[in-house]
């Protein structure tokens, strides 16, 4: 469908028809995740079109001034929607819906080029009872008005069908579509507060941020760098990630946080086996530092029980004892295939798998610690000057807005 099409002869407008679940369950608080669903909207499709958003019952009608397909296919990555309809809005007259009815399914053959027995259905929603037929009698003679050009091409099949032509008749309009595009579901980032990940340059951090963002937080990222034994490319691959994220978030910022003075005084004093639930400690610390400062009440890691050496059960227990916030692990039960692909549903897999080394990489030690206890853990921290690294860290913290 394009905005030349005959249906503006029809009265008809180009829109796009978006629908969400979980908001609907929200009781008293449903408006305030509606108004910051509309937000995220305007937000997401900014650089697209100015649009203006309508509150149906159950929906909501976005109106681009331009490029609608492109609105619709932008808003299929904002949490909160289940799924988009390009969709056209017409009286709600008989004659005016099957007018509009037979445009949008002929447009909607031309994505089936050369195709013959395509199974198709019309399924009608009668949300004003006031309408004379009702939903199946409406849809039933919908398909008996505009089948008979496409015969040769198209046969009814009531379940199952291939092409699905939509109506939704309402008392203000009514709306006609042919597609419904999957959204990513969930709830609107900034409905549920905000967390700080604690991003590595790997797979399995950046899919949590994804799904602690679906979950209605609005995230913030920390990253730990190690100059000069890591190089500049290493923070910018880090970068690189948040801005695959920012697909689904309107705002970003990333927090790089000098690393190496914390490992190499780890490395100095601390048995070695215990070096890497160290480092993974002091993150905490550090990443709990910077989420008082950035108003976040939780922390966020891509951290899988029994993925590698530092997450298992007793190690996970040594690592979180450090942190000043809850800590969120979104992949616990997950393994690395199912994070592998959603890692590329989401787009940030390429850049995770570039060959560059993290920061947990520098001063490994040859045998980790498995099943480590807290108490050594703190006996070991006691020869660290914690509170003079911790400072040092926090002041030379590198602050990125990402867009």
């Amino acid at each position: 469908m394009n905005s030349s099409s005959p249906a503006k002869e029809l009265g008809a407008a180009q829109l796009v028809l978006v629908r969400y679940g979980e908001l609907s369950l929200k009781g008293g608080n449903r408006k305030d995740f509606e108004r910051a669903l509309v937000n995220n909207i305007r937000r997401a499709t900014e650089k697209i079109s100015k649009v203006r958003v309508e509150r149906l019952h159950g929906r909501l009608a976005v109106h681009p001034e331009a490029r609608a397909m492109e609105v619709a296919e932008r808003l299929r990555d904002v949490f909160g929607i289940t799924s988009v309809s390009p969709a056209w809005s017409v009286e709600s007259r008989s004659d005016s819906i099957v007018e509009s009815a037979a445009l949008v399914l002929e447009r909607a053959l031309e994505s089936y080029p050369g195709r013959d027995d395509i199974s198709f259905r019309v399924s009608t929603v009668r949300a004003d009872k006031r309408f004379p037929m009702n939903s199946n009698e409406f849809s039933r003679h919908v398909a008996d008005c505009v089948l008979p050009p496409h015969e040769d091409r198209i046969r009814v099949q009531l379940k199952g069908a291939e092409l699905e032509l939509g109506i939704e008749i309402r008392a203000e309009r009514s709306y006609v579509f042919a597609e419904r595009l999957p959204g990513p579901g969930g709830l609107p980032v900034g409905t549920l507060g905000r967390a700080v990940c604690l991003l590595s340059g790997g797979i399995d951090s950046p899919v949590a941020a994804w799904l602690t963002m679906k979950r209605g937080c609005a995230v913030s990222f920390v990253s730990f760098h190690s100059a000069p034994y890591l190089g500049e490319s290493s923070k910018q691959k880090i970068v690189r990630l948040v801005r695959k994220l920012s697909r689904y978030q309107p705002r970003n910022r990333l927090f790089v946080i000098p690393f190496a003075e914390i490992q190499e005084s780890i490395r100095d004093t601390a048995p070695p086996a215990y070096r890497t639930v160290l480092y993974r400690r002091m993150m905490q610390r550090l990443a709990s530092r910077v989420a008082s400062r950035d108003r976040a009440r939780a922390l966020v890691t891509g951290e899988s029980l029994g993925q590698v050496a530092s997450q298992t059960l007793e190690n996970l227990t040594c690592i979180e004892d450090a942190s000043e916030l809850p800590v969120l692990r979104p992949l616990i039960s997950m393994d690395k295939v199912e994070t592998i692909d959603l890692a590329k549903r989401i787009g940030t897999f390429t850049t995770s798998i570039l060959p560059e080394p993290d920061c947990c990489t520098v001063f490994m030690p040859p045998k980790p610690m498995i099943r480590g206890r807290v108490a050594e853990c703190e006996a070991a921290e006691a020869a660290l000057d914690l509170e003079g690294l911790i400072r040092r860290a926090l002041e030379g913290t590198e602050v990125v807005d990402v867009r």
